[in-house]
């Protein structure tokens, strides 16, 4: 970070609205910056509700030439479910090429003793998929993803001429009351940054604060849109004022709270957008 943007998260108050057991290396780096992270997890997961389904697509991974994760939810849920049915999910993949959205998914997947094939040099998956557009024409594609994931992955490698099998690997849901009801005290003093990292997040905490409550914090607290899927969620939600960090990292994360921090009210350099 730098020099001159050192200590401009010190004393900040960070709000994440990612499941906690994702949050733990960002909640390191903001501490060690002198932040104070609050978690107020606005995504929780669950298996599938076809399970059969995700069964038989792992059992038959040997059958695809890529496997593309865009989330470390997907890879956490495939390594799971393969655990419980007793089989391991690096044999079940070891034909297949794997690419990952961005280097945090990549490590999830190195983690599950996968290899990385190729990871985005943008960080979301339609630019995944553009980026490898020759090497997935005419290929099978396995897709497994959240149940709310959205349709422009999928399409984009159709239209590049894959062969794709989308896969519901797990359901993303609303937390439930217990993990929320702390919400008002968590907000009764306005933090001065409210993270978002899916779209699910921005819709959940929209729905438990309503409309008019939502666009109240807005404008009081800088919101940071993590990738281009969630910037687009908050527009869609009246959401203008915006920190849209240029990476998924926690590293680019601090840095565009940093910089937003240092120059709020000007110009911020490119990866930053504050509109």
């Amino acid at each position: 970070m730098a020099e001159s943007s050192a200590n401009a998260l010190s004393g900040k108050r960070v709000v994440i609205t990612r499941a906690a057991e994702q949050s733990q290396p960002l909640l390191t780096a903001l501490r060690e910056q002198g932040a104070q992270p609050i978690l107020l997890p606005m995504v929780a997961f669950a298996s599938p509700d076809d399970l059969p389904a995700l069964d038989d697509s792992l059992r038959r991974m040997r059958e695809y030439h890529w496997v593309f994760f865009t989330s470390q939810n997907a890879v956490r849920a495939l390594q799971e479910r393969s655990e419980q049915l007793k089989f391991s999910l690096r044999d079940a993949v070891a034909t297949a090429q794997i690419a990952a959205v961005g280097p945090a998914t990549a490590e999830a997947a190195r983690a599950a003793g996968l290899a990385i094939a190729y990871v985005a040099k943008e960080h979301h998956g339609v630019a995944l998929a553009q980026e490898l557009q020759a090497e997935v024409r005419g290929k099978r594609v396995l897709l497994p993803r959240s149940d709310r994931a959205n349709h422009d992955l999928v399409e984009t490698l159709q239209r590049l001429g894959a062969h794709v099998t989308e896969i519901v690997a797990y359901k993303t849901l609303r937390p439930a009351s217990d993990d929320t009801r702390n919400l008002e005290n968590i907000l009764q003093d306005v933090p001065d940054a409210v993270l978002f990292f899916s779209p699910s997040a921005v819709h959940h905490l929209r729905e438990l604060l309503g409309p008019q409550s939502f666009q109240s914090l807005a404008e009081k607290s800088a919101f940071a849109a993590i990738g281009t899927v969630t910037e687009r969620a908050l527009r869609e939600a009246g959401v203008s004022r915006l920190i849209v960090a240029s990476d998924t990292s926690a590293s680019a994360i601090l840095e565009s709270l940093a910089t937003f921090f240092v120059n709020s009210g000007h110009s911020l350099p490119a990866g930053v957008k504050h509109q």
